[in-house]
């Protein structure tokens, strides 16, 4: 297996998943997400596994789940938010089709929520969001491809976007989403 056909890294909330189910349908290939095979090791989700066993071991779990998907998944691949912090995790993603979806901060806010389980912004949301991406920024930016933003379009608009910047078609028998 020659790895994912598509790999897709940003920040929470800005669309992985669903931008990842929808490009996979259009390629005719499957979907993996590594926060829900986290969970599925783990027996809980994300937001548990951070208050109960912390984010130290949160990391450990996503590194495993990474290391697996890029090793056994030849689909679409969406990976956690902080999954580039990882050296180990930028460096098995030289060479791979990795598209870093970009939100603003306003835009991050309104779709992430100001009630949602997402551990790491439980305190000031904005302000932690921020502090985040001036992290995480570099390391999307490092480890991809292409970056597409998400800001004001639809998931069907991001997922013609990704395969534009791809250079990728979609499977015979799909339609792009056409006219908007």
């Amino acid at each position: 297996m020659t790895g994912p056909v598509a790999v897709l890294v940003g920040p929470m909330g800005v669309g992985k998943t669903t931008v990842g189910r929808l490009l996979a349908e259009r390629l005719g290939t499957t979907f993996r997400d590594t926060d829900a095979d986290v969970e599925t090791v783990a027996g809980k989700p994300v937001a548990d596994i951070f208050v109960s066993d912390g984010e130290e071991r949160f990391r450990e779990l996503e590194r495993r789940a990474v290391r697996a998907a890029v090793a056994e998944h030849g689909g679409v691949l969406a990976l956690g938010g902080g999954a580039v912090l990882s050296e180990e995790t930028r460096t098995l993603l030289a060479g791979l089709p990795v598209v870093f979806l970009d939100i603003g901060v306003a835009e991050a806010v309104r779709r992430v929520g100001l009630d949602a389980p997402r551990p790491l912004l439980a305190v000031n949301p904005r302000q932690q969001w921020r502090t985040l991406m001036e992290r995480r920024r570099p390391l999307y930016t490092e480890v991809a491809r292409a970056v597409v933003a998400t800001d004001g379009r639809t998931p069907q608009d991001v997922a013609d976007a990704v395969l534009d910047a791809l250079g990728t078609a979609p499977a015979p028998g799909t339609a792009p989403s056409g006219p908007r």
